[in-house]
């Protein structure tokens, strides 16, 4: 579905080195795409996939330079983590075929801090183009990690796209590789660099991975692009990322045009941009699918790129598709259904790590799951798309009184959207909303003992307070969690979807 939309809203009022010539009109289209997450070889529908995304970009250009126009192609992060074979090669395949797609820049998403960062500079190498963040600084020197923007000089024209990255990363990759840097709130460091960029260009884009939360509702999370538009004048165009929804119309606040493409390659969006004596204007704004289901438009691979990427296709198959057992029915994962409610494949992992550890019960954070289990043959890869972050399962002894505390922060501050919304294995709760407290708690059928020690399973991550859970003290175990549910399927052979159907473990009064 191609969604147009036109627009003659002046915006962004330029401040900058006033080098362009008087009475010309530039035209500026900027490419985008944001949260990747391996996605560099199509689905089993044919769907996503570099090799038709650089047949469309490159038809794009083609058109676009001929109407005379100028080209920037952008990824707002999130490159890393989703798919197994993109995952066991630290992404490789895909930041080189990016690299030969031709992107101009891409800023830092979280989940890029999945790897430590040796592995991100390597990445760097692949990529051949620059990854940029304003807010990301070293603890110990207070020195930027990565280049704060990049100017491209387009004819006389100035354009300077700056980077941000979200400030809740600590809490939203893996601890270890975020521990020596500092992640500077991004309306601060925005309110410190705008102003400077803004004297010295004449387009200015911010390429973010905070997110879009419309009219500001990130609750838990923290602030977006539009609370950044709202705060912090004279950004023309924010391409962003991170939320993961599609914004088939731009979001325009204070002056700044909101876009983001919603995920993995779906879509690339195109935004076209006129520039006429010291005045940007939005010409038009669209999203372009790549190959979904129900597109009008089938895109041919190219065929350069796709032989590239195939032996890491290859190589990655060869270690992962591996028979584990069967599932009568899907095992949801999607995004949406299972960062709101519990779901089966919530029960089946909580249950895998509650049984793997000998615990009393099981709380995960449904961000950590990233894919659904489909009918049909359930192989390793199944299970590495479904968990792809290599977390460790952790323990932590807790009281009965504590562990109440514990529950009552989980289910009354960790709101459903969000990555950290609970999913659970062991408990049964009846909680008042209006109290915020727990009226009634079960482990295992059993009536909580205020005074009794119970053994909590739980990923490291949230034991360390990723994803906003409380810190509790724990210790490690070892296993793997991907590994957990692989052994658990094997040992299950056929997972039948009643067996782990969603019950109602939390009702309310």
């Amino acid at each position: 579905m191609r969604i147009l939309v036109l627009w003659t809203l002046f915006f962004g009022l330029s401040q900058g080195s006033w080098a362009y010539t008087k009475g010309k009109v530039y035209k500026l289209t900027i490419l985008h795409t944001n949260d990747h997450h391996g996605r560099f070889w199509p689905n089993k529908d044919g769907e996503l996939g570099l090799a038709p995304r650089a047949t469309l970009i490159q038809k794009l250009r083609e058109e676009i330079q001929k109407d005379g126009g100028h080209v920037l192609l952008l990824d707002a992060g999130d490159v890393n983590t989703g798919v197994p074979q993109s995952d066991l090669q630290d992404a490789e395949p895909d930041f080189r075929g990016m690299s030969l797609l031709g992107y101009d820049v891409m800023t830092l998403g979280n989940h890029e801090f999945d790897k430590p960062i040796a592995t991100i500079l390597k990445q760097r190498d692949w990529a051949g183009f620059p990854f940029i963040s304003a807010n990301i600084y070293n603890k110990e020197t207070n020195q930027r990690i990565f280049p704060s923007h990049v100017v491209k000089e387009m004819d006389d024209l100035k354009v300077t796209v700056f980077g941000l990255t979200t400030e809740d990363t600590p809490l939203k990759s893996n601890p270890n590789n975020t521990k020596d840097f500092k992640f500077v709130p991004v309306i601060d460091e925005a309110k410190a660099l705008v102003p400077v960029l803004r004297k010295e260009t004449d387009v200015l884009i911010g390429l973010t991975h905070i997110g879009h939360y419309p009219d500001e509702t990130n609750g838990a999370d923290a602030p977006g692009d539009v609370t950044l538009a709202r705060q912090v004048d004279g950004i023309d165009v924010i391409v962003g990322g991170h939320t993961q929804k599609p914004l088939f119309q731009p979001d325009i606040q204070n002056g700044s045009v909101i876009v983001q493409a919603y995920e993995w390659g779906k879509y690339v969006g195109r935004v076209d941009l006129e520039f006429l004596d010291g005045k940007v204007t939005l010409k038009e704004a669209k999203l372009i699918p790549v190959n979904l289901k129900d597109s009008q438009v089938k895109i041919e691979a190219d065929a350069y790129i796709e032989s590239v990427l195939r032996p890491f296709k290859e190589k990655g198959d060869a270690s992962l598709l591996i028979d584990l057992g069967t599932a009568d029915a899907e095992f949801v994962g999607t995004r949406d259904i299972v960062r709101s409610q519990e779901t089966n494949l919530g029960n089946l992992v909580t249950l895998a790590y509650k049984t793997k550890v000998k615990a009393d019960l099981c709380v995960t954070n449904s961000g950590g799951l990233r894919y659904s289990i489909f009918p049909g043959k359930v192989t390793y890869e199944s299970v590495l798309m479904v968990l792809p972050f290599a977390g460790e399962i952790a323990i932590s002894e807790l009281t009965g009184s504590e562990l109440k505390n514990y529950l009552e922060f989980v289910i009354f501050n960790l709101t459903p959207g969000s990555g950290s919304f609970p999913q659970m294995s062991g408990v049964d709760i009846v909680a008042n909303r209006e109290s915020k407290k727990i009226t009634s708690l079960k482990i295992n059928g059993t009536d909580l003992n205020l005074t009794k020690k119970y053994l909590l399973a739980l990923p490291e991550f949230i034991a360390g307070g990723g994803d906003k859970y409380p810190k509790v003290v724990y210790r490690k175990t070892g296993f793997v969690d991907a590994d957990v549910l692989k052994e658990y399927v094997l040992s299950v052979k056929e997972l039948k979807a009643l067996d782990f159907a969603p019950r109602g473990y939390i009702q309310y009064e």
